[in-house]
């Protein structure tokens, strides 16, 4: 009976008929806290091992790379602990890779898992290599994802709850609209696919999550903060605020009196709690610039940037793009939304000169309407409440869909109940 571990199967988030065209870092998701070592006979699979390391759904894991392929690893482990997951990156053939991998797994430990990166694209070698117990084979050559996917697989139990899909809103200035667009947009996920979302509002002197949704809540976000540690699905359930059936909001505390100062690891576990515990989060990020604020931003699974269409939000936005491209490598840009866009009499900045100067094509434009926005404000109401048929209705619903990678279902279903119908309204045409 070899030590290596089996080979295990994860299960998709969503329904495949559900999902629409997902960019490829989706399907990896975040790594808990293990040990990775990796031996490596190419350096450009030592590179990708690298890259991924770097990346943050690894953030938690202790990885290392080295050199000398198997044969190091063999060596090494001779005299050594096996970690919780070994990567062997060999160039042999299939017999001598099997007579090295039976080496190696007289050194492992219980409970160690094997990824081999090979060669040879063989499916006769990857059955003898299950049947050996290995948990991945990868033909090389690989990249970061298709690394970081396999590695999710393994240790995201499919039998556990999925982790659901952050989004950070952030403002390119103070007073853009980010947290009218994060809130509208998390209620418009919420109604339209009919799916559990939470709102964290990070603004904890100047919040306007309670205002919005018309919500006085007594306990928020700040004592999840206070002892990260304790937090826990009963103590969450407590502090969440129920704004309709299917959205809680994770409320700030909007006082004065107090100093808040957190840990940007405080921030990042009642993220993580949040996130094991709905299908998405919706994070209101103030427009400040702190270690935790950036931490939330780097760890996020998207990242939405609102500005107006002048030139300090434009140079603010390309601040913020550049920082994530340079360091989210392996995830999707960020996404930018145009909101107050239009106003009578204002010079602005074209939706062009925006996408050319941070390459990158604009998510939606939200046209100037301060009388529909002050309305749903003062009533603590969403825009859709208070009048569906305002233009920033259709821009939220095309932002939510594009952001979820979803389809509408409502409106699925009441395209399905008109199709069911038309015979029957037909036939009573006829009969007139």
């Amino acid at each position: 009976m070899s030590k290596l571990a089996h080979l295990t199967d994860d299960e998709p988030y969503f329904d495949s008929d559900e999902a629409l065209a997902a960019h490829p870092s989706d399907r990896a998701r975040p790594i808990p806290r293990i040990s990775i070592q990796a031996f490596c006979d190419d350096l450009n699979v030592a590179d990708a091992v690298q890259h991924a390391a770097e990346d943050r759904r690894l953030a938690k894991a202790h990885v290392s790379v080295h050199m000398g392929g198997i044969a190091a690893a063999i060596a090494h482990y001779a005299d050594s602990p096996t970690p919780n997951l070994i990567i062997a990156d060999s160039s042999h053939s299939g017999s001598q890779l099997l007579s090295e991998l039976d080496q190696l797994a007289e050194s492992c430990d219980p409970g160690t898992k094997v990824i081999v990166i090979g060669r040879h694209n063989d499916v006769m070698l990857y059955r003898e290599l299950l049947k050996r117990g290995v948990a991945e084979y990868l033909v090389a050559p690989t990249d970061p994802i298709e690394l970081m996917e396999s590695i999710s697989n393994l240790y995201n139990n499919p039998e556990t709850d999925p982790v659901g899909h952050v989004f950070a809103f952030i403002g390119a200035k103070g007073g853009v609209g980010s947290s009218t667009i994060c809130h509208n947009v998390a209620w418009t996920m919420s109604e339209a696919l009919e799916t559990d979302v939470t709102i964290a509002d990070m603004d904890l002197a100047f919040g306007t999550t309670g205002l919005d949704f018309n919500q006085d809540p007594v306990q928020g976000i700040v004592e999840a903060l206070s002892a990260p540690e304790r937090l826990d699905d009963q103590l969450l359930d407590r502090l969440l605020t129920k704004c309709s059936e299917r959205l809680s909001i994770f409320a700030a505390p909007v006082v004065l009196d107090r100093d808040f100062d957190f840990s940007a690891d405080a921030c990042e576990t009642v993220i993580d709690v949040a996130r094991q515990n709905v299908p998405f989060v919706a994070i209101d990020l103030p427009h400040g610039w702190s270690p935790w604020t950036k931490r939330l931003l780097l760890q996020a699974d998207e990242i939405v940037i609102t500005a107006a269409p002048d030139l300090a939000n434009l140079r603010n936005a390309k601040n913020i793009v550049d920082l994530m491209k340079t360091s989210r490598r392996n995830d999707q840009h960020p996404h930018l939304i145009l909101n107050m866009a239009n106003q009578p009499k204002r010079q602005e900045i074209s939706v062009k000169e925006f996408e050319q100067a941070l390459d990158l094509k604009v998510l939606a434009v939200v046209d100037y309407d301060s009388e529909t926005f002050s309305h749903a404000a003062n009533n603590g109401q969403m825009v859709e409440e208070l009048n569906a048929k305002a233009k920033a209705v259709e821009k939220f619903h095309d932002v939510a869909m594009k952001l979820t990678r979803r389809k509408d279902t409502k409106a699925e279903k009441q395209s399905s109940a008109l199709s069911a119908l038309a015979p029957i309204l037909e036939k009573l045409k006829l009969k007139r």
